[in-house]
């Protein structure tokens, strides 16, 4: 099956970003924000937005050091991987996110102020990136 529409991931300890790519217009867009559940995945919400976006395949950014050495959040989003996959069904790529919240609160100073109200902006922006990152590694 070709994979024409993704659903990707920026997995953090309070809040989960998620967006949107299309394989087509090679393109990927910020799409919510979802809040841990007592530093738990808000799996229901997730359920709802798989089934909204329809995906194919889930992206999801994997933290690690500048240094390419994984730390404590990288087995955090490995584990987040391994239930998308279990729950859903659908195939989960991972994705070095390497300073993809640097670079998505870049884009949207550009816009705004961030400040702690809209820090949720960076999460969703941040899902963007890595979304972007994985269509552009595409053929």
């Amino acid at each position: 099956m070709k994979i024409t529409s993704v659903l990707g991931f920026d997995y953090g300890k309070k809040r989960i970003g998620l967006a949107t790519g299309q394989t087509i217009t090679r393109s990927a867009t910020p799409c919510k924000t979802i809040n841990q559940v007592d530093g738990n995945p808000d799996w229901s919400a997730i359920g709802d937005e798989i089934r909204e976006w329809k995906p194919q395949a889930l992206i999801v950014g994997m933290p690690y050091f500048t240094d390419g050495s994984e730390n404590r959040m990288t087995a955090a989003a490995r584990q987040f991987c391994y239930e998308l996959e279990k729950r859903f069904n659908l195939p989960v790529y991972e994705m070095n996110e390497a300073l993809s919240s640097q670079h998505a609160e870049e884009i949207l100073r550009q816009h705004t102020k961030i400040n702690q109200q809209n820090k949720h902006e960076i999460d969703k922006m941040a899902a963007a990136v890595i979304v972007q990152r994985w269509l552009d590694q595409q053929p």
